[in-house]
Formats: C-alpha cells, sequence, structure tokens
C-alpha cells in the first residue's frame, strides 16, 4: 500500500496504529513506533494495561452474547484488526450475529475490508465514521443492523480520544437514545487516579506525539457517562476485574476502567 493510495500520513502517530504497537501488531509505521516507546519509558505498564482491555472486549463480548442474549454489536473505535475481534467472538457463539465496526483511520479501513469477514449466516460491515458525529454512524448502520431489537454498543479504548469539551456524554446519550430498550453499552476509559503518576507522565507524553489527544478520567467520571443505565455487575471496575476468566490474576493493578450497562 502507499501513503497517497490510502491518504493518510505516516509521519505523524496515530491512536490506532500506536495501539496495534502496544499489542504487537506490525500495521504501524515508525512516527507510531516512536511514540509508543516513548510512553513506554515513562509508564512500562502500558504493555499490561493495553492487554487488559482488548482481553476485557473478548469477554464482554462473549457475556453479552451468551448471557444477555445479544445477536447485534455497533462497535465503534474498532482499530486495526487483531486476534479476538467482536465478530469472531459473538459468531462464535451465534454464526447468525451482525455487527457493524466504525473507525476513522484509513489504514483500519483498509484491514476491515480484507479481514472483517463473518459467517454467511450473520453480517459483518465496517462504516468509515467518526464517534464525534453519531448521526451518520446510526443512519449507515441501520442498513446491516435491526434497530427494533437489542443491540450492543461499544466504545473500547475510544472515549479517551474525545475530549471533555466535546461532551462525550452527550455522544453516548445519542447513541443510547437511538436502540432499544435491552440494548447495552461496553465502556473502557483510561484511568486518571490509578498509578496516577505513571499514568500522568504517559499521557503528557503520548499529547506531545501523537495526533489525537487522550484524556483520562476518574472512575467517578467513567461512571457518570453511564447514568440512566442500569449496570451490570461487577460495576465500574478496572479492566482486569470485570468477570475475569478462573484462576485469571487480577493482583496488579490496571490503569483503566470498564464497565457494562443495560437500557432499561
Amino acid at each position: 500500500m502507499s501513503e497517497a493510495q490510502y491518504d493518510f500520513d505516516t509521519s505523524v502517530a496515530h491512536p490506532a496504529r500506536v495501539y496495534d504497537y502496544w499489542l504487537g501488531g506490525k500495521d504501524n509505521f515508525e512516527a507510531d513506533r516512536k511514540a509508543a516507546e516513548e510512553v513506554i519509558a515513562v509508564r512500562p505498564s502500558i504493555l499490561y494495561d493495553i492487554r487488559a482491555n482488548r482481553e476485557f472486549l473478548g469477554r464482554a463480548v462473549s457475556w453479552l452474547a451468551s448471557v444477555a442474549g445479544i445477536r447485534q454489536f455497533l462497535d465503534i473505535g474498532t482499530g486495526i484488526p487483531a486476534a479476538g475481534n467482536t465478530h469472531q467472538v459473538a459468531q462464535r457463539i451465534d454464526p447468525a450475529a451482525r455487527i457493524v465496526y466504525v473507525d476513522n483511520d484509513p489504514i483500519v479501513l483498509v484491514h476491515a475490508r480484507a479481514l472483517l469477514t463473518g459467517t454467511d449466516a450473520g453480517a459483518t460491515a465496517y462504516i468509515d465514521g467518526d464517534l464525534r458525529d453519531p448521526a451518520p454512524i446510526l443512519a449507515t448502520a441501520r442498513r446491516t443492523l435491526d434497530f427494533d431489537r437489542p443491540i450492543a454498543v461499544q466504545l473500547i479504548g475510544v472515549l479517551h480520544l474525545i475530549a471533555d469539551e466535546e461532551n462525550p456524554k452527550a455522544i453516548i446519550d445519542e447513541l443510547m437514545a437511538a436502540v432499544p430498550a435491552g440494548s447495552y453499552l461496553a465502556i473502557t476509559q483510561p484511568a486518571s487516579d490509578v498509578n496516577a503518576e505513571q499514568a500522568a507522565a504517559g499521557a503528557q507524553r503520548y499529547n506531545s506525539k501523537v495526533a489525537t489527544k487522550q484524556t483520562r478520567r476518574t472512575r467517578e467520571q467513567t461512571a457518570a457517562f453511564l447514568d440512566g443505565l442500569e449496570i451490570v455487575e461487577p460495576g465500574v471496575v478496572q479492566c482486569h476485574r470485570w468477570r475475569p476468566e478462573p484462576g485469571a490474576d487480577v493482583s496488579r493493578e490496571v490503569s483503566g476502567w470498564a464497565a457494562v450497562a443495560r437500557k432499561p
């Protein structure tokens, strides 16, 4: 692929590509790797935290599909495909599950077209869209998802890219207003109040290198995103402590909050 062909600037670090590097992926460029390594230098725990965030995605989708009976997923802020994508987890439980992915990084779009293919019984689609503008996302998602039936809206590893002045709560409310009762919201949010000093140093380094700045938030601020929804047990917890697999080590701290909530 060429930069011109897909119209993205490889000289500026992008969140999806930095995240890909932290996960051990290969779909990143020198600027992304440099930014990622500079964050690691001041916050080595980022690698563990990012993996905990990714593992939460798998557990949340599995719970939503197997326990909550959800068969439709709107995954916004998809990122570059990695092992255990939403459609792989959901369609393993029910091949008829329907998934719509959304991201605004051109390199994600390139890989989504090639990799995000689902079962014949279900459906998998991709939207080139920005969470800051939910209306066109919702309009396009209706081509694949039935908005008269419950939908799981997933905002995994993306809310920190929405600044406070961009009103992330209003964006969430618009998304959840569009889906029916019995739908769910799954979120993660990098924490400002866990390993606070190291997290702040990592955020400062990240924001000096990456085009889209991050906003870390407290547990209380994260919980406020779920106002009006019924929070599923165990509540708003560190990512690795949300319904961990039996025998999983949850003793160390992860600087990231996670939760799942139901629309009544």
